[in-house]
């Protein structure tokens, strides 16, 4: 059985998934579930560092652009994105929550992933006049 341990993508509001301008991404994981998790893969070690990367690519494409990586778990691992240059549609994000753990002196790593599909709506910019 797998356990769910994480990421877990925080949005303000279930219902929002319309992005615009530079908006900040986050993610947690639970350490009760990471345990249960390593416990049933034969592991017992203790997590002492995570990692966060976040990604982005336009639905339909197959490579991923980096958005940025956080280590700052106090504040779920948060990495602004600045949707500006985008053009707006349908894009996915991608978080690969790296936990570094120390088990009889021997560092290894898990990872799990999570995927949202967003929509980027930009509103155009005002044009200001010349004169």
């Amino acid at each position: 059985m797998s356990y769910n341990w994480g990421p877990h993508f925080i949005v303000p509001s279930d219902t929002l998934h319309s992005f615009s301008g530079t908006v900040v991404l986050r993610e947690s994981f639970d350490n009760q579930l990471l345990d249960k998790e390593l416990e049933e893969l034969g592991y017992t070690g203790i997590p002492y560092s995570a990692t966060n990367p976040w990604y982005f690519r336009k639905r339909g494409q197959e490579t991923w652009i980096k958005i940025g990586e956080s280590t700052d778990r106090e504040n779920n691992f948060a990495v602004q994105w600045d949707t500006t240059k985008l053009k707006n549609g349908e894009y996915e994000i991608f978080g690969l929550m790296h936990v570094t753990l120390r088990e009889n002196g021997n560092e290894f790593v898990v990872c799990k992933k999570n995927n949202a599909t967003v929509h980027v709506n930009n509103k155009p910019r005002p044009i200001k006049a010349v004169y």
